[in-house]
């Protein structure tokens, strides 16, 4: 039985848009800063970079504290069970009508496949955007009257660190899109996000799940 179910709750949809606009101008402003076009002027473009990955760092920090005050934490411990068959759906079954592997609930929002890509971007890309760009920010600086600059890193190396990290989420950003129009229809996943309903199948056996919000 289908049914429409409460499953993105309301700072979890603010943090996806918010998240996805400061990735989105982070990405404007650092293809600008590397010369691939002026719109801005770069001194504006690496302004706005800069306060953008501060405003990001910020949401980074309260959401960290949202996902274990609350324990959607949990939402992200990676499991084998079934990752083969979703691989399967997403490379042949999805294109012939074959039914979806994992049944969504509020307490799996993802698939295997899902939690081990979103596990990765957490743990590995997103601190490693982070601490380069904290690096770059900071990479001269004053002090005692005189500029220095940081010893232990190179700045060619934190600019390769930090581009390639860029270049990993601009192709996640692109299959996240194209994913998001894989649902029942083109537009029920970003519907989902927006309101925080979407309809999912409701076992009888889980009917406390869902209501447990």
């Amino acid at each position: 039985m289908k049914k429409q179910v409460y499953i993105y709750k309301s700072f979890e949809r603010f943090w996806h848009w918010a998240q996805a606009a400061l990735i989105s101008l982070l990405m404007f402003t650092g293809f600008e800063i590397h010369g691939s076009y002026k719109i801005l002027g770069f001194e504006n473009a690496v302004n706005v970079h800069n306060w953008s990955s501060i405003a990001l760092m910020v949401l980074i920090v309260f959401t960290i504290f949202w996902h274990f005050t609350t324990g959607e934490w949990k939402q992200y411990i990676p499991t084998l069970n079934k990752l083969v068959d979703q691989v399967k759906y997403y490379t042949y079954g999805i294109f012939h009508g074959h039914p979806h592997p994992v049944t969504k609930t509020v307490r799996k929002k993802m698939n295997p496949l899902q939690v081990i890509t979103y596990l990765g971007l957490k743990l590995i890309f997103i601190p490693l955007m982070v601490f380069t760009g904290v690096l770059y920010m900071l990479f001269r600086f004053m002090y005692g009257g005189q500029l220095h600059s940081i010893e232990f890193f190179s700045l060619d190396s934190i600019a390769f660190w930090h581009t390639l990290g860029a270049y990993f989420l601009v192709q996640f950003v692109i299959v996240h899109v194209y994913m998001t129009t894989t649902g029942h229809t083109v537009t029920e996943n970003i519907k989902a996000m927006i309101t925080g309903y979407e309809e999912i199948e409701v076992e009888e056996e889980k009917k406390k799940e869902v209501v447990e919000i």
